[in-house]
């Protein structure tokens, strides 16, 4: 009789619906390949409905680290010995560190899921604007400020964490404490339009709406492409200064970086190409008078609403060619009173809007829309 005990507990366990644990290994079967995305892959293994979620390097820096989330569907456990976060089936209860993945998950049609934010009053989205006023999510606070117990108290399946420098390992180690899964997002750190766009495909895969995802990708480069090959079409190439000093010094974006890539797709030319770094670099107000007397446009003119307060900030610019001719442009169009601007929320899943705006404001003769989205031309 001894001897049957295990194999009834074994039984016992199979009729009760519990599996094995299966190795790590096994979960490197394609499920999503990204197309433009180099920060993450989707895997799943044979027989199994569950997913790997990897997410490469989602910070700047030189630490190379992969973060894994591992999303369990059908009752099947974590693999053996995974070190990794688990999220089981998928997330109708999350907290969004970044209004990116707001954007993410309300075109998904699932906004309704989003039960924490940070930072509320930056905020454009409606939808969860209206939540937090009728108290369906709260602002968990931020970075070191988060309130751990409002966070509790919201009962998330999973927190999106948005890192710039490395993991915020205070967080990380309470949550962590707390059983609370997190997944780090890395559409910040890709370079390519398209490469942040596609992160959705990630938000799509935590929410358990992967086809929702994958069609509602599918249309945005397909138009993206069609405006880049329309503006590529003309000859005419107008030069574009980008920023404006932040604590006296210009910061200049890489020739590869994000910014660059949509001015160049929008049938213009970075007036600094010679940084070919791999990060922004600081300039002086003579490196950036020099550039901007040598531009056609003028672009993100952060905190300055009016030609006027452009010339007060920058007195040393006020004669230069976008200035004196207004061709000045900045992308806070939709933004609100604390300065929140949808161009960082739900331009980073558009940028094929992105790049409508900027072929409308460089080939006007080119431009599909009336009026622009994001930007808007400063008087």
């Amino acid at each position: 009789m001894r001897r049957l005990l295990p194999l009834l507990c074994g039984l016992l366990l199979v009729a009760c619906g519990q599996r094995a644990a299966r190795p790590i290994g096994d979960f490197t079967l394609p499920v999503y390949t990204p197309r433009y995305a180099s920060g993450f892959e989707i895997t799943g293994a044979a027989g199994s409905r569950s997913t790997l979620v990897t997410v490469h390097n989602p910070w700047y820096g030189d630490e190379v680290t992969d973060q894994y989330l591992f999303i369990a569907r059908d009752g099947e456990p974590a693999p053996a010995g995974f070190e990794g976060q688990v999220l089981r089936d998928e997330a109708r209860r999350v907290v969004c560190m970044s209004g990116s993945y707001i954007a993410m998950l309300d075109a998904l049609g699932a906004a309704n899921r989003v039960v924490g934010v940070s930072g509320a009053q930056y905020l454009i989205n409606e939808t969860l604007r209206r939540r937090i006023a009728r108290g369906e999510a709260a602002d968990v606070g931020f970075d070191s400020n988060v309130d751990f117990e409002r966070l509790m108290a919201l009962r998330p399946d999973l927190v999106m964490l948005y890192g710039i420098g490395g993991a915020d390992t205070a967080l990380t180690g309470k949550l962590r404490e707390l059983g609370i899964p997190y997944l780090y997002m890395g559409e910040h750190c890709e370079e390519s339009p398209l490469g942040k766009s596609e992160w959705v495909v990630v938000a799509a895969e935590i929410a358990g709406l992967r086809t929702e995802g994958s069609r509602l990708f599918a249309a945005i480069p397909e138009r993206y492409e069609r405006l880049r090959a329309l503006a590529q079409q003309t000859a005419a190439r107008p030069r574009v200064m980008l920023n404006t000093p932040y604590r006296d010094t210009w910061f200049m974006p890489a020739r590869n970086s994000y910014m660059v890539r949509l001015l160049e797709d929008a049938g213009a030319r970075y007036v600094f190409e010679e940084n070919t770094a791999t990060q922004t670099l600081p300039i002086d107000i003579e490196q950036a008078y020099y550039l901007t007397s040598k531009s056609d446009f003028w672009l993100n003119v952060s905190g300055c609403n009016t030609l006027d307060e452009v010339r007060r900030q920058n007195p040393r610019l006020a004669d230069t060619p976008p200035v004196r001719e207004g061709r000045v442009y900045d992308n806070n169009r939709r933004r609100n009173a604390a300065g929140g601007s949808d161009f960082w929320e739900s331009g980073v899943l558009r940028p094929d809007r992105v790049l409508a705006d900027l072929v409308h404001i460089f080939h006007p003769e080119l431009s599909e829309t009336d009026e622009l989205y994001y930007y808007r031309q400063l008087e």
